[in-house]
Order: structure tokens, then C-alpha cells, then sequence
């Protein structure tokens, strides 16, 4: 392939991630992540993904994009703003993470994905790949690092220099050389915000013991949490968002123009107190699409009560 032709089908694709509503678009070589498995094997040994044995599973595939899609070439990486216009309210109110205020974002992005593959087949001649958003074996925040569309941060966050961190990260991985973006640099520097604010201790630099985090203790965890959180969570129940709450560069983060994003008016009013009369019938009309279906009513109602428990 010619570096003219090269540069029309990466000229294409990055037009129309743009067109399709997609924030930031990098592209990568499609290549082992040698770097990455070396840590990603011990952070699986020290047992900091807890109960998520699934993490475990599939390491070549999390490490060798060619395991899910035959003759993989290029990674395309791709970042979705979720931040809000506005916040839910806080007074007197539990507090769920940004990125489940409105429509489950696995149905959004995967209708767009499949779009945006359908408009790459119509392009270029023979390609073959396949689209990923957080239900397959992808080191995701490692790809888009990798090709230019932010740093991993001491939170372990995907941060954009430009926008901040609240992007969901897609990839859609392809047979077809592409021209390759370039790593940018490291800038959180000396603050440490993220690691002095998390209340559970599950930061270190650059690394999280997810086994103490709020996100994990809140939706990964399948059984009541350990006494020893449940005055920490900060009156979060889904979900936390105090490391970005929290980094300084979200101060650039602006409004997602996402309809699908945009919370149900009945969640705008919930309080504390309707929060604990939550019914079943109000969970299943409340979350009818929302991510927030994925801990059940049973295990939102237990993060309820130990929410509820804040010191």
C-alpha cells in the first residue's frame, strides 16, 4: 500500500469518527503490549482485581489484539464524552458516577461503532475487523495512550491534556495499515490530589488496588461489602467520581451533547429518603436502560445502606 493511499483511508476514518460524534480519534500499530504484560501479571498476582476473576482471563488477548481479530494491523481508538451539563443534586442525596446518568453507554457507542465499521467496509476493499467498548478483552485506556489521545494518570485514568477524563474509550481493530499516532508525554507532575482525596486508600501512583475502590466496592463486588468501607463511600452508591472530581485537568472538561446521556427528570428528584423507599418496580422503571441495572436492585439497595453508614 502506498503512503498516499495510507493517508486517504487514516484521512477517512478520522473525518468520520468526527462526523459520528467521536471527541478524539488515534490510531496504533496493532502489536503485542510487551510492556504492558509484565505488569498486568503482577497486578493480577497481588490480587487487586478482587472478586473480577474475569480479569484474569483471556491474558493473551488482553495483550495481543491479532488473538481478536485475524491479521490485526492498526488499533483505532476513540473518546466519547460523558461530562454533564449539569450535576444531579447532591444536598441530602446519595450520588451516582457521571457516566450512568443517562442511557447505558455500552447500547450508545456499540450502534455507532457498528455504523462507523459499516462506512470503513464501504471505503476500503477487503478489510475485516471487529468494534470494542468495555465487554472484551481490550486494554483500552493502554491503546488510547498509545496512540496520542491522552496519558494514563497517577489515577490510572486516561487523561487528555485538552479535555480532561470523562470519555468513555472504544477501538475498532482492522486488518488494514493505517498511518500511526505517537505517545504524548506524562503531565501530572508533582500533584498527587487523586491519591491524597480517595478515601479508601486504593490509590498509589499509577496503579489501583480495585479491590478498595468505590467504583469496584459499589458494582464488582456481589455480596456486602467489608465493614471497613462502609463509612468511607462518601454517600456514593454507583460508581465514584472523586479522583476526577478532584485532577486539575478536568478543569477543561466541557458539556456532552449526547441525548441519550441526558438523566431521567424522576432521578433529577430522588433524595436520600426516597432513595431508601426505593421499591423493585421503581429500580426496574427508574434503570430501565441505565448501567446501573448491573448491580440489581438487591445490590443497590445493599450500597443504600452502607452509603448510608458515612462517617
Amino acid at each position: 500500500m502506498s503512503a498516499s493511499d495510507i493517508f486517504e483511508k487514516t484521512t477517512f476514518i478520522k473525518s468520520t469518527a468526527k462526523k459520528l460524534g467521536f471527541d478524539y480519534c488515534g490510531i496504533s500499530k496493532a502489536e503485542f503490549l510487551k510492556r504492558e504484560a509484565s505488569r498486568l501479571k503482577r497486578w493480577l498476582a497481588s490480587n487487586h482485581h478482587g472478586r473480577m476473576a474475569y480479569m484474569a482471563d483471556h491474558y493473551e488477548k488482553r495483550l495481543d489484539p491479532s488473538k481478536l481479530v485475524e491479521g490485526a494491523k492498526s488499533v483505532i481508538s476513540l473518546l466519547y464524552n460523558y461530562f454533564p451539563e449539569s450535576e444531579l443534586p447532591v444536598e441530602d442525596n446519595f450520588k451516582l458516577a457521571r457516566y450512568a446518568y443517562g442511557k447505558d453507554y455500552h447500547y450508545v457507542l456499540k450502534t455507532k461503532l457498528k455504523d462507523f465499521m459499516s462506512l470503513i467496509k464501504g471505503k476500503i476493499e477487503n478489510v475485516q475487523g471487529g468494534v470494542f467498548v468495555d465487554s472484551a478483552p481490550v486494554l483500552e485506556r493502554q491503546w488510547a495512550a498509545k496512540s496520542g489521545l491522552g496519558w494514563i494518570g497517577k489515577n490510572t485514568m486516561l487523561i487528555n491534556k485538552k479535555a480532561g477524563s470523562y470519555f468513555f474509550i472504544a477501538e475498532i481493530i482492522i486488518n488494514i495499515e493505517l498511518a500511526y499516532d505517537n505517545p504524548t508525554g506524562d503531565f501530572c507532575g508533582i500533584c498527587n490530589r487523586c491519591l491524597e482525596a480517595c478515601p479508601t486508600s486504593a490509590l498509589t501512583p499509577y496503579q489501583m488496588d480495585a479491590s478498595r475502590c468505590i467504583s469496584y466496592l459499589t458494582i464488582e463486588l456481589k455480596e456486602e461489602m467489608p465493614d471497613e468501607f462502609k463509612g468511607k463511600l462518601r454517600n456514593w452508591i454507583f460508581g465514584c467520581d472523586i479522583c476526577q472530581e478532584v485532577c486539575p485537568w478536568n478543569k477543561f472538561a466541557k458539556a456532552h451533547t449526547e441525548p441519550d446521556f441526558t438523566p431521567d427528570e424522576k432521578l433529577k428528584k430522588m433524595n436520600k429518603k426516597k432513595w431508601i423507599e426505593l421499591t423493585e418496580d421503581d429500580f426496574q422503571s427508574l434503570f430501565k436502560k441505565s448501567a446501573v441495572k448491573r448491580t440489581k436492585y438487591k445490590g443497590l439497595k445493599l450500597n443504600i445502606n452502607a452509603a448510608g453508614q458515612n462517617t
